[in-house]
């Protein structure tokens, strides 16, 4: 498969890609960039990839991941990943990324998570 096929949803104020394919140098991988990027122009910078469905992703992948993660960071939002694949797992497990990423089994977990993060920021701002 050397498509990448992302399709996108709200829940919230989270948008959710769910990713289809190999995410690797070429089209994979300036799929995701311009998917993200959009997303960022938009205002949408609370973001969820669901890896379900990706088998395969190479050092082009795991870099455009890296660059989405720091751009997402620069914008005041955060990026997560979901549903990591065994060989994924092992991937970002040797390249040490899971250090940088976090990542949920559950979408409903994952969600719950920015919920937190806003909760989080809320009472923050209130001691101010």
């Amino acid at each position: 498969m050397n498509n990448l096929n992302i399709n996108e949803r709200r829940v919230g104020n989270v948008t959710i890609l769910d990713i289809d394919g190999n995410l690797r140098l070429g089209e994979g991988s300036a799929n995701i960039h311009k998917a993200i990027r959009r997303l960022l122009e938009e205002g949408h910078n609370r973001i969820l990839l669901n890896l379900a469905r990706v088998a395969y992703i190479d050092s082009s992948g795991l870099g455009e991941l890296v660059a989405a993660h720091v751009a997402t960071g620069k914008s005041g939002g955060e990026i997560k990943l979901l549903h990591l694949t065994q060989r994924v797992r092992e991937l970002m497990t040797i390249t040490k990324l899971v250090t940088v990423f976090e990542a949920w089994e559950t979408e409903s977990e994952a969600l719950a998570s920015f919920k937190k993060e806003e909760v989080a920021v809320a009472a923050q701002g209130v001691g101010r």
